[in-house]
């Protein structure tokens, strides 16, 4: 993988995302990274916990669009936050359109790539 920015990190999750397949979103995660989710669900822990809930959300076949709003890097840690959208269909093949402000902690790699360790997609909000 090449080397990035750390702000470029939210385009490349946006692919990975859209691709549909659960291992390239993965990718992009420490191992031990944690996942925030809605106010009223716990966070998943790990990459276990964080692929059961991307596998929900990946079957909707949705697709997903970020924009950064802003980085702040010290050293190999950055904070980023973006504004995102998720369109697509429900289970029940009714249109869904969310959208929401992410705050994420992200660490660069020996090899020079940013992963999440910390993701909190309503962090913003």
């Amino acid at each position: 993988m090449a080397l990035i920015r750390a702000e470029e990190l939210h385009q490349q999750f946006a692919e990975a995302f859209n691709s549909g397949r659960i291992e390239p979103v993965l990718a992009l995660y420490e191992p031990g990274a944690t996942l925030a989710g809605s106010p009223s669900e716990q966070a998943a822990e790990g990459l276990a916990a964080i692929r059961e809930t991307y596998e929900q959300l990946l079957d909707l076949h949705g697709q997903m669009t970020i924009e950064t709003r802003y980085c702040l890097q010290a050293g190999e840690v950055a904070l980023l936050s973006g504004k995102w959208r998720l369109t697509g269909n429900g289970p029940d093949g009714k249109p869904i359109d969310v959208e929401g402000q992410s705050i994420e902690v992200v660490r660069r790699q020996p090899d020079g790539r940013w992963l999440y360790l910390i993701d909190h997609p309503f962090g913003g909000d």
